[in-house]
């Protein structure tokens, strides 16, 4: 196992609560679950912070940011049984995988947090 890439993202909460307020953002940025699951959450300024803090990190792991066809509804972050966030592994992510670092077995991990003004995610990219 090799890791492939590193990224990190930080994010003041305040820009991401502007911004939500707008329908557009929020369906241009967020994938169809990550706004279903959203309706759930009472702290939504938050949730939504980490996830596009997690964008931008896997973003930078994959060292593309958001070029060569990759946008943010490209990445999705889910939760497992016990909460703890996940990316999903679709087809177009996978494919740029493989291109970039001809494998198709990878593992992502995901750690976020928040605070009061700050969102904070962080991605590796490994090899299996």
């Amino acid at each position: 196992m090799k890791i492939l890439g590193i990224g990190v993202d930080i994010i003041n909460n305040i820009r991401i609560k502007s911004s939500i307020r707008k329908k557009n953002f929020i369906k241009r940025i967020y994938s169809h679950n990550e706004i279903r699951f959203s309706k759930k959450v009472k702290q939504k300024t938050n949730y939504f912070a980490k996830r596009y803090a997690a964008k931008e990190s896997l973003s930078k792991a994959l060292g593309i940011g958001f070029r060569n066809n990759l946008n943010f509804k490209d990445i999705e972050i889910l939760n497992d049984k016990l909460g703890k966030p996940y990316y999903f592994k679709s087809k177009k992510i996978t494919n740029i995988i493989n291109k970039k670092f001809k494998t198709k077995r990878y593992n992502l991990f995901l750690s976020i947090t928040d605070e009061k003004d700050y969102s904070i995610a962080f991605t590796i990219l490994q090899s299996q």
